[in-house]
């Protein structure tokens, strides 16, 4: 399972990022509860991405886990250090070949902030 963060394509399916004891405190945890720390992390390190991708693929498998067609997240942050509040989060469900498509320009190093926007997000096509 492939999966969008911002700008970096994670595969689920490889080892799973949390250990089963983590798995069965997260159960508890819904949605709404896993955006919100999806956001705080984010306010912190809008780059968490890209500086932290342990932390940001645990992010991703549990946004997955609790919402299996979800496969296309993006937290925009206005800046380091902002609110929580601030932080803006946008889902995605996107077809397999687009998802393949991406992880391939990944792979080639070509898939960055502006190509993501483009394919996906379209923040700045105005």
């Amino acid at each position: 399972m492939l999966f969008l963060l911002n700008d970096v394509v994670f595969d689920l399916d490889e080892a799973c990022p949390v250990t089963p004891a983590d798995a069965r405190r997260f159960e508890k945890l819904d949605l709404d509860y896993v955006i919100e720390l999806g956001c705080e992390l984010f306010a912190e390190n809008p780059l968490l991405h890209r500086t932290d991708p342990g932390c940001a693929r645990r992010l991703a498998w549990l946004l997955h886990d609790r919402e299996p067609e979800l496969n296309a997240v993006m937290f925009a942050a206005p800046e380091v250090g902002c609110a929580p509040e601030l932080v803006e989060p946008r889902f995605c469900h996107l077809p397999k070949p687009v998802m393949a498509q991406l992880q391939a320009r990944a792979a080639r190093g070509r898939l960055d902030a502006v190509a993501a926007d483009r394919a996906v997000w379209g923040r700045m096509a105005a």
